[in-house]
Formats: structure tokens, C-alpha cells, sequence
């Protein structure tokens, strides 16, 4: 069973095997309002933590996603950019 970790800025980790996913919080989700925009980064991408990885744009704001851990992007959720809303 994953444990899931949570940061200061409202991102969440969770390991699944050997590969660490990574989204925001629901507290963050519902502080963003309507979402109708997610710039993810591509698979391939050397990330530092702290790093920005992600951008999330709503009719309220847009708010940077910051990398919990350094690693290596090997995919992200295309469904969220195909439909932010989700």
C-alpha cells in the first residue's frame, strides 16, 4: 500500500513501485476555482525539487505545480490537459 506525502504548497506524492506520481491537493483544487488550463511538463525532463514542473490556470488565478522530489518525468496525465476540469 502507497503512502501518500503532502508539501507545503499543496502538491502530493505518492510512490507507485518505482515510479513517483505526483498532483495538487483538493484544498488547492477548490482554492483555484474552475480550471481551464494545465501546461504539464513532457516526459524525458530532468526536474530539481522545488523546481516549477507544471502550470495550473483557472478563472480565478494561475498557479505553479513544484516537483516534491528531483527525478525524471516519464509521463504525464494527458487527460488533465485533453480536460482540465477533471
Amino acid at each position: 500500500m502507497s503512502e501518500t506525502r503532502f508539501t507545503k504548497d499543496h502538491e502530493w506524492v505518492r510512490l507507485d513501485g518505482e515510479v513517483a506520481v505526483v498532483g495538487i491537493t483538493e484544498h488547492a483544487q477548490d482554492a483555484l476555482g474552475d480550471v481551464v488550463f494545465v501546461d504539464l511538463p513532457e516526459a524525458g525532463r530532468a526536474v530539481e525539487e522545488g523546481e516549477s514542473i507544471a502550470t495550473v490556470e483557472s478563472v480565478k488565478a494561475a498557479s505553479d505545480v513544484y516537483a516534491p522530489l528531483a527525478g525524471t518525468v516519464v509521463e504525464a496525465n494527458q487527460a488533465v490537459a485533453d480536460d482540465p476540469a477533471l
